[in-house]
């Protein structure tokens, strides 16, 4: 067992006892613990399509698990744990990987552990129902990696059953035959009889970033009118081609279902820094699909996340373009004024405001608005304002 010396100050002997690290060098791992949940047995997720990409899961006990022969590459990385997602508040977790290309090292990055994405209680029934709850870090994007190290000091409830890293492939996307790409402007420029309708973006489809559908619940939950765009970012790597953007919905997609347990990805649309949309849960774009992105404010909500982590990189202009034309068209879809402001409830005590306790927010908010974290990143959150006056005008307001 490597002990991290910096990270045991202060801690007193019983949570000393408490921390956990592990080394990997990825060995070759048995066919019936890679896709859909690895070693951990009963889990959902089972391997999708040819080109669908898997989720690995490699146990955490504090142990240096034996080297060999590398397993097939990751993308993706998050640490998850049986219990409640909050069981490691006030503990962290460190981790570093190796480049699949180069064998060079990255330094340490720590992961939130704290569940600020999520279902609220009672939603995502069909996958939880019967199980007892898990949760999960906040993903990580590593680019293609074959090696990975790992600490976690637990918190004040000590260290959760289960522990694991979980690595996930993306895979080459799984494509159905004939489906469209994108979805894109009606001949009629999108707009709907509603006075301050915006027009309708083009939306690129599940099937167009390759979606295995075998993965996620096959129903669909909905919520009422929506009145409030939260925007996110999905604090993964700015550096990327547009082109890879596919590639990076897949992994979160697989993280959210897979590691997590949600019925699909949490976020109702994603935005790369060039501007595209993409269509996130499914359910119909034009629907109040029930999301899994501010908890205690799914509801009458959409999550709109920007690829990305913009705590100190800048938000591309055509990246802000497409959260406000997106913002812009779901909000008129109910003559919700984007400049305006509404009032919904809470449906969690993990939020800033109390289960049952009423708030008012502008119709454009960010994350942080509901929970206390730097979601959407301290470079995007001031330019909300800008979204806001943009999305007001394509609404003709």
């Amino acid at each position: 067992m490597r002990i991290s010396l910096p990270a045991l100050r202060g801690r007193p002997s019983a949570v000393l006892l408490a921390v956990l690290a592990a080394v990997l060098t990825i060995p070759s791992i048995p066919a019936e613990a890679r896709a859909g949940g690895g070693a951990s047995a009963g889990r959902p997720g089972a391997p999708g399509p040819a080109g669908g990409g898997s989720v690995t899961s490699l146990p955490l006990t504090g142990g240096r698990l034996p080297a060999g022969r590398t397993a097939r590459r990751f993308d993706l990385l998050g640490v998850g744990w049986d219990g409640p997602a909050r069981a490691l508040a006030g503990g962290t977790v460190k981790v570093r990987t190796r480049d699949a290309a180069t064998g060079v090292w990255s330094g340490w990055h720590e992961l939130e552990t704290d569940g600020e994405d999520g279902p609220d209680a009672g939603a995502d029934a069909a996958v939880t129902a019967g199980r007892a709850p898990r949760g999960a870090t906040a993903p990580l994007w590593t680019g293609p990696s074959d090696g990975v190290a790992v600490e976690v000091t637990p918190g004040p409830a000590g260290p959760p059953p289960g522990l694991r890293v979980e690595l996930v492939d993306p895979g080459e996307g799984v494509r159905s035959a004939g489906a469209r790409s994108t979805a894109a402007e009606p001949a009629d420029g999108g707009r709907r009889t509603g006075h301050h309708q915006a027009p309708r973006p083009e939306i690129v489809t599940r099937a167009g970033w390759g979606a295995d559908e075998s993965i996620r619940e096959p129903d669909f939950e909905y919520t009422g009118p929506v009145r409030v765009v939260f925007v996110h970012h999905t604090a993964t790597t700015t550096e990327y081609a547009c082109s890879d953007a596919p590639r990076l919905i897949r992994a979160i997609y697989q993280y959210h279902v897979q590691s997590n347990g949600w019925r699909d990805i949490g976020y109702n649309f994603l935005v790369d820094r060039c501007g595209t949309v993409y269509e996130g849960r499914a359910g119909g774009t034009d629907l109040p699909v029930h999301g899994a992105h501010t908890l205690g404010f799914n509801t009458d909500s959409a999550g709109v996340a920007a690829i990305g982590t913009f705590v100190t990189d800048l938000p591309p202009a055509a990246l802000l373009t497409g959260v406000a034309r997106i913002a812009a068209w779901k909000l008129g879809l109910t003559e919700q004024d984007a400049a305006g402001s509404t009032r919904l409830v809470s449906g969690s005590d993990g939020s800033l405001y109390p289960a049952g306790t009423g708030a008012v927010f502008q119709a454009v908010s960010g994350h942080r608005d509901a929970f206390n974290t730097e979601c959407p990143g301290d470079a995007l959150y001031p330019k909300l304002p800008e979204l806001r006056t943009e999305a007001a005008r394509l609404q003709g307001r």
